[in-house]
């Protein structure tokens, strides 16, 4: 992965790549055509996921989002990831997340989890 430290952005992932929770944005197409990617974890202190971060991940299966208050993303940001089929959340933040413009468009996805 390719992380600018300044802003603790990932730039650039693959599919084998481990988001390290100091990383508090994933720019945009971080992630971009990565087809060999399943799963992945955002760290609790993302706040923000930039615009086709995901976007032609077409082997995600599932994300994993810790963050309690959903970080803002960009338009197209799980494009073509037809894969797809969960989005774990804080079971305490399920409500939150399917009420939230943008995420509100998964809603049939997000599904609540522990990540004690």
């Amino acid at each position: 992965a390719i992380i600018e430290t300044a802003t603790n952005t990932i730039i650039t992932g693959c599919n084998k790549t481990v988001i390290p929770d100091s990383v508090t944005s994933i720019g945009i197409c971080a992630f971009y055509n990565c087809s060999g990617l399943t799963s992945v974890t955002i760290p609790d202190i993302v706040t923000s996921i930039g615009s086709s971060a995901f976007w032609g991940c077409s082997g995600l299966k599932t994300l994993n989002v810790k963050a309690t208050t959903p970080p803002s993303f960009g338009s197209d940001m799980l494009r073509n990831c037809s894969a797809l089929t969960k989005i774990y959340v804080p079971s305490t933040s399920v409500d939150t997340y399917k009420g939230m413009s943008g995420w509100s468009g998964f809603a049939s996805m997000i599904v609540g989890k522990s990540f004690e």
